[in-house]
Order: C-alpha cells, then sequence, then structure tokens
C-alpha cells in the first residue's frame, strides 16, 4: 500500500484516466521526445569519425560510404567538412524538434491542467455545506490551485519522460553492445542498485512531501483568513499577531521542505556516485580493450559518449521515481476531495417542480451538523401560501439553520420537511431551489458591476427589469447618484459600497429572480414587508428585532433549539388558518 489511502498504482491509474481526452496529443508529445533518442545516438558520430578517419587512417563506416560522395571519401579536407555539415544538420534536427515538442507540450500541459482545476472545481460546488462549512475555503482552493498540478507533472513531466528514456536506454545499449559487449554489460550492472535506492526512497519522500502540503494549506488558510476580515484586524491593532501566525505557518513548511530536500540530495548523491562507478569501471575495462587492440581509441570515445547518455535516463528513469512523489502527493490530496460525497443528494427518481404556490410544513424536525449537539429538537409547523413569517430568537437558537433546511442546503437528522404537500428532498435540487430568493445577514456581491450583481438571479434580464428589481428594493436613487450609474462596479465582496448599500442590491436581486417563497435574514430597518414586492409569496423574515416583524401575519419563536411560541397578528384574525401548529409549540 502507499503512505495514505491510495496506492501508487491507483493514482497512476485515475490520473491517466483524467488524461484520456489529451491521449492524441501526449502520443504526438511522446514521439517527438522519442525522435530524439536517434538524434542522441547521431551526436557522438561526428567526433568518432573525426578521431578515426581524418585524424587517423580508419575508413569510414559503411552506412555513410553509401550515401557520401566519393570526393568526401578520399579526401581528408572533404571529409572534415562533411562531417562539420552533419554536425550542423543534427543540431538544427535537434532544435527543431525540441520547439515542437515544447509547443505541443505546453498545450497539452495547459489544457490538462484547466480541465483538471475545472472538474474540481465544478466538485467543490456540488458538495454540501456541511463540507464547506467544516472544511473552510482554504484547503479546497489550495486543492484546486496547487494539488491539481499533479496530473500534468505525472501524465507529461512524469510518464513521457519515463517512455522517453526507456527508449534512449534500449538504443544506448544496443549500440554499445555491438561495439563491445562487455562494456554494455558493466554499464548495465548499476541498474539494480538504482532501482533499490529508487524503492527505498520513495514511500519516505512521498509521506515528507504529504506534510509539506497540508502545512502550504494552512499557511494559505491564515492569509485568506485575515485577508477577509481585515476590517476587524485592523479595528483591534492586530496586523503584527496575525504576521506573527503566518511566520509561524511558514517556518514549519521551511523546515518541513529542508527535511525533503537533505533527503533527496542524500538520494541524488547515491544515484551520482553508483553511475560514477560504473562509469570508473568502463573507462579501465575500455582502455584495456584498446590497448589489446580489441577496441579503438575512437571506438572509445565514442562508448565513452554513449555510456554518459546511457546514464543519463537511468538517471532519469531513477529520479523521476523519488522527484513524482510531490505530484503523488498532490493527487492524493486532489482525489480525496473528489471522492468527498455530498450529504445532499438528489433522488434517482426526483420529481420536477415548477413554480411552486408555497405551503410549507415541517414536521417533528430535528438536526445536528455533527450527529451529536442537537441545533433543532422537534419542530413542527405548517405555512400557508402567501403567509409572512417572522422568526425570532436569541443568537444561535437555530434560526438560518431552521430556513437552510427548507432549501436543502442540510437534510434533517429527523423529521420531515414538505413544499405543497411532497417532501423537499423527492424535488430536483436545481427546481428546488429555483422557488427561493434569498437576502442574506451578510450580503453577498460579486466584483462586477451593479447591474451584473442584481442580474445574477437572472442572468437574460432586460435593463428595465434591472431597474424595476432596484426601485422594488428602494435602491434607484443611490444607484444613480454613483458616479458611473448601474455601470459602477462594486469591488471584491461589494466593498465599495456601504452595508445597507449591500443589502439593497442583494434585495433587488432577491426580487428579481421573482421567486414564490422569499427570505430576508436580519433585512435593514427600511424594509417594508408590506412592499408590492412582497405580496403573493410566501416570505420568511429573520430578524433580532421585533419591530422589523411587526407587519408578519404570524411570528415564530425559537429558543433553546425548540418552537417555543407562534403568534398571529392582532389585527390579522382573518387568517387564523395561516399557521397551524404540530404540538411542538405554544400558542401565544
Amino acid at each position: 500500500m502507499a503512505s495514505g489511502r491510495f496506492t501508487q498504482l491507483a493514482l497512476y491509474r485515475r490520473l491517466l484516466l483524467q488524461a484520456r481526452p489529451y491521449w492524441l496529443h501526449m502520443v504526438g508529445t511522446l514521439l517527438l521526445n522519442i525522435l530524439a533518442a536517434p538524434l542522441a545516438l547521431i551526436m557522438p558520430l561526428p567526433m568518432k569519425l573525426a578521431v578515426d578517419s581524418v585524424l587517423g587512417s580508419h575508413p569510414i563506416p559503411g552506412f555513410l560510404r553509401a550515401v557520401a560522395p566519393r570526393s568526401v571519401q578520399t579526401s581528408p579536407t572533404a571529409l572534415l567538412i562533411f562531417i562539420a555539415a552533419l554536425l550542423l544538420a543534427v543540431a538544427l534536427l535537434r532544435q527543431i524538434q525540441g520547439v515542437l515538442t515544447w509547443v505541443l507540450y505546453t498545450y497539452t500541459g495547459e489544457k490538462l491542467l484547466q480541465d483538471f482545476r475545472a472538474k474540481l472545481f465544478r466538485h467543490v460546488q456540488r458538495l454540501s455545506l456541511s463540507y464547506h462549512d467544516s472544511r473552510g475555503t482554504s484547503d479546497s482552493t489550495y486543492r484546486i490551485q496547487y494539488d491539481a498540478y499533479c496530473v500534468q507533472a505525472v501524465t507529461l513531466n512524469g510518464l513521457i519522460p519515463m517512455i522517453t528514456s526507456s527508449f534512449t536506454l534500449l538504443g544506448m545499449v544496443i549500440v554499445i553492445a555491438r561495439m563491445d559487449w562487455q562494456l554494455a554489460l558493466v554499464a548495465l550492472a548499476v541498474t539494480p542498485v538504482l532501482y533499490l535506492l529508487s524503492r527505498m526512497f520513495r514511500e519516505p519522500l512521498r509521506m515528507r512531501w504529504q506534510e509539506i502540503k497540508r502545512l502550504d494549506s494552512s499557511a494559505m488558510s491564515v492569509v485568506t483568513e485575515v485577508l477577509g476580515a481585515v476590517r476587524v484586524v485592523k479595528a483591534f491593532g492586530r496586523e503584527e499577531h496575525e504576521h506573527a501566525r503566518f511566520l509561524r505557518q511558514a517556518a514549519k513548511r521551511i523546515s518541513g521542505q529542508v527535511q525533503v530536500a537533505f533527503f533527496q540530495s542524500g538520494f541524488e548523491l547515491l544515484v551520482g556516485m553508483t553511475t560514477a562507478a560504473g562509469t570508473a569501471a568502463a573507462l579501465v575495462i575500455g582502455v584495456m580493450h584498446v590497448q589489446s587492440g580489441l577496441l579503438t581509441l575512437g571506438g572509445l570515445l565514442i562508448v565513452m559518449a554513449y555510456l554518459a547518455q546511457l546514464y543519463s535516463p537511468l538517471s532519469t528513469l531513477s529520479k523521476l521515481v523519488t522527484d513524482l512523489q510531490s505530484a503523488m502527493a498532490s493527487a492524493e490530496r486532489a482525489f480525496a476531495l473528489f471522492d468527498e460525497l455530498p450529504e445532499v443528494v438528489e433522488r434517482p427518481d426526483a420529481r420536477a417542480l415548477g413554480r411552486c404556490a408555497g405551503v410549507v410544513v415541517f414536521d417533528n424536525v430535528s438536526f445536528s451538523y455533527d450527529g451529536a449537539t442537537p441545533i433543532l429538537q422537534d419542530v413542527s409547523f405548517e405555512v400557508k401560501a402567501g403567509s409572512r413569517v417572522g422568526i425570532s430568537g436569541t443568537t444561535g437558537a437555530g434560526k438560518t439553520t431552521l430556513v437552510s433546511l427548507l432549501t436543502r442546503f442540510y437534510d434533517p437528522t429527523a423529521g420531515r420537511i414538505s413544499l405543497d404537500g411532497v417532501d423537499v428532498r423527492d424535488y430536483k435540487l436545481v427546481d428546488l431551489r429555483n422557488q427561493f430568493a434569498f437576502v442574506l445577514q451578510e450580503p453577498v456581491l460579486f466584483s462586477a458591476s451593479i447591474a451584473e450583481n442584481i442580474a445574477y438571479a437572472r442572468p437574460g434580464a432586460t435593463p428595465e427589469e434591472i431597474v424595476d428589481a432596484a426601485q422594488l428594493a428602494d435602491a434607484h436613487n443611490f444607484i444613480l447618484g454613483l458616479p458611473d450609474g448601474y455601470r459602477t462596479a462594486v469591488g471584491e465582496r461589494g466593498m465599495r459600497l456601504s452595508g445597507g448599500e449591500r443589502q439593497r442590491i442583494s434585495l433587488a436581486r432577491a426580487f428579481l429572480k421573482n421567486a414564490p417563497i422569499l427570505i430576508l435574514d436580519e433585512p435593514t430597518s427600511s424594509v417594508d414587508v408590506q412592499t408590492e414586492a412582497m405580496q403573493g409569496r410566501t416570505c420568511f423574515l429573520i430578524s433580532h428585532r421585533p419591530a422589523a416583524l411587526e407587519d408578519c401575519d404570524v411570528h415564530l419563536v425559537i429558543s433553546n433549539r425548540r418552537l417555543v411560541a407562534a403568534s398571529h397578528t392582532p389585527d390579522n384574525s382573518a387568517r387564523d388558518a395561516q399557521l397551524v401548529l404540530r404540538g411542538s409549540a405554544a400558542s401565544a
């Protein structure tokens, strides 16, 4: 087994499956890389010809006699010029091969990385809120942005060089064996040692890289937290404290990186000394063969040149096994994220839902985030369509959780929630959530224009519809007062606007969606629940301020995880059927 959840083979298999749409590109890159092997074999040839046939008296090889002009074969000067031209031609071919390989490699690598990141991003968005609540955003961001690189590192930087090096190695062994089989055996004698070294170092390196990835993610979480709460940090003068906290996390990462560098340097030292020992042994035997007449001096030079190139792919194959451990650690983290399953899932036979009437029923609903600590217990009530429901209670009582269950951001641990008489778990998720429009306590705006933020609920909305929604939210006048009006950029998270202005934009976005159920979490004091935009739809208003709920048809009070009280407004006795309690609360 590997050091983590996955075996090495399982990780390779899953990475190759991710790269399957680009196999043709990878094959092209592989073929171009393989082309480098014969070019590498030809490179030392001009040196041999110059030593043996120009400086010495040996005839040129038979394959050259078949293609070289007779003048070249009879004149040392012409032969030297021919050798120089051959050297330039081979160099040109190697440069062309290098350019083509690099361009195709870059395109394929970037497409692989983009697609893998996109798949991770899509999957993270589909995970339940409970996952994001427990893990935060920094770890997922790190896996998408940095760990995703593993697909490029393993396939293009690992698999292709591994195959290419194998072809080069095979070619070098064949050539050396044809010239001197004893030298070939001596050269290959180091192979078992290199294999054992790579096996010995692989697992420890992977475990160390896993720890470095974890520390990297922790350091990123500090940055994300601080920048996301920079106003709080400044308000309490904690800049130096946060700086020191970041440095502590970064220092741990440096320590881990130094350990990896030391460990990997030790491996490379052993590889280098092993190949040096093989080269020394081959040199001794080669010189003895020259002295005995079994090998020419030019032959020895070309064998030693090939031997250097032979050890290059051998070293590459050995080092790839350890160099890839960083990528394998990232792959394990990325696939661990892929293997996270949403807690809120759509049933295979889920029902479609057009536009609901807005009848909501909670039937003995209980919920816990961790399965141990209850947040809501035995909550039961019924709300008729078109009701305006106020929800109040102390901080942490479970008010926002209540509506989060209704929208299936979470599923109840017990009980049943129905919409128009159907369990919300029986609806298609997209259809269900299209029934709701939200205005959150902390309004969320995107780094775009005001018009784009309002139209986020309905991307195809016309400018007139956007203006109408802004007027209903009482945002039109302040928008017109801005330098660029509806084209004004709101900045990251809308921070160029005030809190009240951000909520007005968020309210306009909700009105534009025109969903049958509207949820307002801590709306501003100027929001009028009697406004035209709220007529004919079921509305849930969550607030700590009793005055904000005065115009609601019914009022739910949550305390100690339970629905403890419910009441109708005194002047709305005609709507007594709007709320039906189911034994979990006392009617006030």
